[in-house]
């Protein structure tokens, strides 16, 4: 038996007569995320940077994910397609966006009088949502996810005081999804205007009022200057889950181990989204009313209830539209049904005794 000396393992290695095994490493998998925020905007674009820094870093850097701002590669509201289309290969938006394309989207980001944050989780990793929101998404080519959530939103900056629900026909105002509908059989005219936009349109009068989400996203937009009275409850926005959408030709391109890892970058936002937007709404709050002089207001008795019974009308024309949006309507409102007696029992009652 030969016995292999250290000084003849040396002497192999420098001769190349003794080769070490090689540890092939994967080559990086680069990917475009588009998304409908402003850059690094507080709520939203920070949760798509922490989407790609946390599946960076979970990956060893196997899977890097470079983040563009709305209107970079493409504009806010084309980032389906975009994603669909391979032009990127991952989006973080809304999915009330995409209610023009297919009716039922809008129950995977919020609507009127619908869900609270953990209860639309509750719905979506538990109750049957994401089965039903991946077969709602799959003719578009795409694999959604929650990817962050910017709770309870405010209903909205108004110029002028509200005193009824008179003072708000002929409104023009920036209201997105099944709320903006709601705003519209009220007598006003909701617009579709962009994050980055609102503002410009609140200086030139084509806005009279914008609904964006809460205050820690509200503040650093400035849109406090230009619409100083600041509305509650916000009816139209009950929760604001923030969407992560894969292109399925990516998605089905990748390993079981980098598939683990999107979808934990993306849970991990979810979960952490909220307890920021909590912090960030507080802190917001408070420099709004102390500091600009934002004065608040909540929404005419009037108002609240015509606006509920107006978004059972829209919520039921939408079930008639197609079978798949009756289904995920049914799956929302029946777990809505279901919750609510426990919501009451249970925040309802604790936020009611804090109180006294």
């Amino acid at each position: 038996m030969t016995t292999i000396s250290r000084r003849m393992v040396l002497a192999g290695i420098g001769a190349g007569t003794l080769a070490a095994p090689q540890v092939a490493r994967a080559a990086t998998v680069r990917w475009r995320m588009v998304t409908s925020w402003p850059k690094r905007l507080p709520g939203p674009g920070m949760s798509a940077e922490r989407v790609a820094e946390r599946i960076r870093a979970l990956s060893g850097g196997r899977l890097d994910v470079a983040v563009s701002a709305a209107g970079e590669v493409v504009p806010a509201f084309e980032v389906l397609d975009a994603v669909g289309t391979g032009v990127a290969e991952m989006g973080h938006t809304a999915s009330f966006y995409w209610q023009g394309k297919e009716p039922a989207a809008a129950f995977f980001t919020t609507v009127p009088f619908g869900l609270t944050p953990n209860e639309h989780v509750a719905w979506v990793e538990a109750g049957g949502g994401q089965a039903l929101w991946d077969e709602l998404y799959a003719p578009f080519g795409v694999k959604p996810f929650m990817g962050g959530n910017t709770g309870v939103c405010m209903g909205g900056w108004f110029r002028r005081e509200l005193a009824g629900l008179s003072d708000v026909r002929g409104l023009k105002i920036r209201a997105l999804g099944l709320g903006g509908e709601v705003f519209r059989r009220l007598g006003a005219t909701p617009q579709t205007t962009p994050p980055a936009e609102i503002l410009a349109s609140l200086q030139t009068g084509v806005l009279d009022a914008a609904e964006f989400v809460g205050p820690g996203s509200d503040i650093a937009l400035g849109l406090y200057r230009l619409a100083p009275f600041y509305y509650g409850p916000g009816f139209n926005k009950p929760n604001g889950t923030g969407e992560c959408i894969v292109s399925l030709k990516a998605w089905t391109a990748l390993d079981a181990e980098l598939k683990a890892v999107v979808a934990h970058a993306c849970a991990a936002e979810a979960t952490f989204a909220l307890a920021e937007m909590e912090k960030l709404n507080t802190e917001a709050l408070a420099a709004l009313t102390e500091r600009h002089n934002v004065k608040l207001r909540r929404f005419p008795a009037d108002l609240i209830a015509a606006a509920r019974r107006e978004a059972g009308t829209v919520l039921a024309e939408l079930a008639g539209r197609s079978a798949r949006a009756r289904k995920v309507h049914e799956s929302y409102m029946g777990f809505r049904e279901r919750v609510a007696a426990w919501s009451r029992l249970s925040l309802q009652q604790i936020f009611e005794a804090r109180e006294l």
